[in-house]
């Protein structure tokens, strides 16, 4: 389970690598990465190595933030929702999660990346670099069991990480004192990375309207917390690699996913068509 999870960007105890990133660079200015347009949507061109070397530098500098892992579906209702697409235009970081969403910035934009940046990786590598630094991390969202499997997967994989707090809301809206009194724990604990862990859009709403108020960055990860733990499991790689985790999670909850992912995918690929007969290019890549 350990290689699985952390093979690529960890020392065989677990330590961080930093992949040819000096000191000097690690405490260089924090400057986001430019944006580029997905129908609407602003997707940094960014990769895995240089997104966690700037997280690091901006925990480690006490800066705050709001972060984003973009899939297909969050893309859409940002093109769908003028109001939330405003709000996720305003984040200081969105990672192209999907494979299709690397695939468009590739053919509409030539930035030539080699992979998509998930929020389940970046997670693990952050945890990585935290454990590394000292700085803290605190985990929102899912359940209490949940958390208690989360908080004993990272200290195995990293027993040097500092969670500095955990805690699973409600699933209810919650009332202004009960935000109030979320906010004032997060501060409180000292942690440089808050993951989010309530669900799409719930967790995007959430960062935005709290930006200002949390002095740390926020990182809304979505169903990371439950594959890290265990309580659900990842596509294999190889459909990672095609863009089909997609099929993998509605095969494992069709339920619950299945008009989502039907009508998100159905409204990406129109998007998709349009946007190529407008400024066609050779091939997506």
């Amino acid at each position: 389970m350990k290689k699985a999870l952390i093979a690529g960007f960890t020392g065989q105890d677990g330590s961080y690598l930093t992949e040819n990133v000096n000191d000097d660079r690690r405490m260089a200015p924090v400057v986001w990465p430019q944006k580029y347009d997905l129908f609407g949507v602003k997707v940094s061109s960014t990769t895995y190595a240089s997104a966690v070397d700037l997280l690091v530098r901006a925990g480690k500098a006490g800066r705050s933030g709001v972060v984003d892992f973009t899939p297909v579906s969050v893309l859409v209702e940002g093109v769908r929702n003028p109001v939330f697409r405003s709000q996720l235009n305003s984040f200081d970081l969105i990672c192209p999660d999907g494979q299709p969403v690397k695939w468009c910035l590739n053919h509409f934009h030539g930035l030539g990346l080699s992979d998509r940046v998930c929020g389940t990786t970046t997670m693990l590598r952050l945890c990585a670099a935290a454990a590394a630094e000292g700085l803290g991390v605190y985990l929102y969202g899912s359940t209490e069991e949940t958390l208690a499997l989360l908080g004993r997967q990272l200290l195995g994989l990293f027993p040097n990480l500092k969670i500095a707090g955990a805690e699973a809301p409600p699933f209810r809206p919650l009332n202004s004192d009960e935000e109030a009194l979320a906010i004032e724990r997060i501060n409180a604990s000292g942690a440089a990375f808050v993951f989010l862990g309530i669900g799409s859009p719930k967790q995007e709403l959430f960062a935005w309207r709290h930006r200002s108020r949390i002095s740390a960055i926020q990182l809304c990860v979505g169903a990371a917390f439950d594959f890290i733990a265990g309580t659900k499991t990842r596509a294999p790689q190889w459909m990672q690699q095609l863009g089909l985790e997609w099929l993998h999670r509605l095969l494992s909850e069709p339920r619950r996913l299945g008009l989502r992912y039907l009508i998100g995918n159905a409204r990406f690929i129109a998007l998709l068509l349009t946007a190529m007969a407008r400024a066609p290019k050779a091939r997506l890549t």
